[in-house]
């Protein structure tokens, strides 16, 4: 085989597994066993992919980070939301971030994301499908990249990011375009709003993501004087 047709065969080789991934439902179980047999070759299929949502997202942080919070950006506490093998994280840690937990529904995931050296703590077997514990309040930034997309997880756990973020802190969150179309999470977003859990500070509309699909870039507040999520 030579150096064009391998790569043909990587790029449909990750085509099909990111196809499969989105077709499990939000199951929890099949997600996590799924995510098992891909952690040994999930960054390679992402870049063939053409994934860039880690590299805004983090980005992303920086800036809100540098215009908005009064603490040194290596004193900023950050929570990854499924942070899979690491990818934000190394983003993260490369414009100067230090303090970074991050959990993963896949042990396998998380221990991939541990190797990566650049997390403070990182969690796995943790399912975001329903409600996390052993986090509170404390996070300066909370990062959710690639999370709320087909598949996966309901728009109703942007509540959770609002509870596990600090006042004044912020959520930065993407969703692919076919995601938020399919799933009204602008509805959420504006009944979060009106509940005065968060406050929809700025969207980048149909961002870089993949090579086959645009995403939407989310940044929320949280106010001083927040709503309970749990309300």
């Amino acid at each position: 085989m030579n150096t064009v047709d391998q790569q043909t065969a990587l790029e449909h080789t990750a085509h099909k597994r990111i196809k499969e991934v989105l077709g499990l439902d939000g199951n929890a179980d099949r997600l996590a066993k799924f995510y098992r047999q891909w952690a040994s070759t999930y960054d390679l299929d992402v870049v063939q992919y053409g994934y860039c949502g880690p590299i805004i997202v983090a980005e992303l942080a920086a800036v809100v980070q540098m215009a908005y919070l009064p603490k040194e950006r290596a004193a900023t506490a950050i929570l990854d939301v499924g942070c899979g093998t690491g990818l934000v994280g190394v983003e993260l840690e490369r414009l100067g971030f230090r303090l970074i937990d991050g959990f993963d529904l896949s042990e396998e995931m998380a221990e991939k994301a541990r190797e990566t050296r650049v997390y403070r703590n990182v969690r796995g077997d943790v399912d975001f499908s329903v409600p996390l514990s052993g986090y509170s309040a404390s996070y300066d930034i909370t990062v959710c990249c690639g999370v709320f997309t087909l598949g996966h997880v309901q728009p109703d756990r942007l509540r959770e990011l609002a509870r596990v973020t600090r006042p004044n802190g912020f959520i930065i969150a993407n969703t692919r375009r076919s995601y938020a179309d399919a799933t009204c999470f602008a509805d959420e977003v504006n009944r979060l709003q009106d509940a005065r859990v968060l406050v929809l500070t700025h969207c980048l509309n149909d961002g870089r993501y993949v090579t086959e699909e645009d995403a939407h870039y989310w940044v929320f507040r949280i106010p001083e004087n927040a709503s309970s999520p749990e309300v």
